[in-house]
């Protein structure tokens, strides 16, 4: 039987990681990997998540199963974190999922079971576990201009005119806020305006969160995501813990799906629990534990906080860094859009072959597109990536 197996198609940041690994040079610098480092290269642990583990340590007297959802109090956390009070408790269906990945893979399973004519549109270009999880589970795709190459900014208006296109019961998969892998977002009043086009033509949006607080705050992240579901009437939202909680190796994600009337939420739970029970029986439930003691309490929730401002605000700096260096090496300021862009990414437009030319020769590691991560540069490192950029002509 297994002999009949197919080879599948190599991921490609498994295999620039693999490549910088087997590289022997010093001074090289990975930019690959959507992991986010200090200035020291090391995802550290957090303070308040340290604090939180040694507080279950002491306090926790079992490790039998939760409910097949989650905690529902990990629910009502990570929701009121990312929804506010946008919509109402009662058209909410929640359940916890493995890492943000999981969420992405249930919304998937759920759409499929809800509409399977639906087709879901993606950016141009996404994440690339988006187009895989789905080809995986079996919908349609189509795909949304979003990225101008020559601005680094966002096609908005081929976006729409794209949109357009799209039947009603599509979904519309969108990122919350710090796309990946192009670091360039919407503007409030262009959601507003994609928002009244979902709503004139029928279509349901998804929205992936997974770096909320790592571009211009908790709640300015939030504001889009929010919106959407205040305004709309059914929303599915895959929520990940890994980057603002630094607890990556935990998984730990949640998926929200919005019904429009509360008698219609109970349904819409049972089939996430359903889901659930048949993919993964329960979730895990560490991670989900650690972020609802410091969501509920004041003392670490303030501390997490002023961590993950840290974080963001470190990451903006290198930003601005990168692009000064840039605009002294290049004489140019057309590499300004790196301190305008948010989140760990960035695409710098770079062909394909300059991108090799960089690894090549400067032992620089990108994604073959020219995605590159912010928080894998510090201020030594700035400099580097900055003459190298010049010199391949980028």
């Amino acid at each position: 039987m297994l002999t009949n197996l197919q080879a599948q198609p190599e991921d490609k940041i498994m295999a620039l990681m693999a490549m910088y690994r087997a590289d022997p040079r010093d001074n090289k610098i990975d930019l690959g990997v959507g992991v986010y480092k200090n200035a020291q290269g090391v995802t550290p642990v957090m303070r308040a998540i340290k604090a939180a583990e040694q507080q279950l340590w002491e306090a926790e007297q079992t490790k039998a199963y939760t409910g097949l959802a989650g905690d529902p109090a990990y629910g009502r956390a990570l929701s009121g974190l990312v929804l506010g009070n946008a919509v109402e408790a009662e058209r909410l269906a929640l359940a916890a999922q493995p890492g943000g990945t999981g969420a992405i893979h249930q919304a998937a399973e759920l759409i499929k079971a809800a509409n399977p004519d639906a087709t879901v549109w993606l950016s141009a270009p996404t994440w690339p576990n988006h187009p895989a999880i789905l080809r995986h589970v079996g919908l349609a795709m189509g795909e949304y201009r979003y990225f101008d190459n020559d601005t680094r900014g966002v096609d908005f208006d081929g976006m729409m005119d794209d949109l357009k296109g799209a039947k009603a019961g599509d979904v519309v998969l969108l990122h919350g806020c710090c796309h990946n892998p192009t670091g360039a977002n919407l503007t409030l009043p262009q959601w507003s305006e994609l928002i009244a086009l979902m709503q004139d033509s029928g279509l349901v949006p998804m929205i992936d969160i997974a770096y909320q607080g790592f571009g211009d705050g908790l709640d300015e992240d939030a504001a889009a995501t929010r919106l959407v579901a205040s305004a709309m009437p059914e929303v599915l939202i895959a929520a990940s813990c890994s980057k603002n909680f630094g607890i990556y190796r935990e998984r730990t994600g949640l998926l929200m799906a919005i019904s429009e009337k509360a008698d219609q939420t109970a349904l819409t739970q049972q089939n996430l629990s359903s889901l659930n029970r048949l993919n993964f029986s329960f979730p895990p439930d560490h991670g989900a534990r650690l972020v609802t003691m410091i969501l509920e309490d004041d003392a670490l929730r303030a501390d997490w906080m002023a961590e993950l401002e840290e974080v963001r605000l470190g990451m903006l700096g290198l930003r601005e860094q990168l692009a000064t260096e840039l605009r002294a090496r290049t004489g140019s300021d057309r590499f300004g859009f790196i301190a305008e862009h948010r989140g760990m990414f960035s695409r710098l437009g770079a062909t394909p072959e300059q991108v090799a030319k960089m690894r090549e020769d400067h032992g620089i590691y990108m994604v073959g597109d020219s995605r590159l991560n912010i928080a894998g540069l510090n201020r030594t490192t700035v400099p580097i990536l900055a003459q190298a950029i010049a010199e391949t002509g980028v």
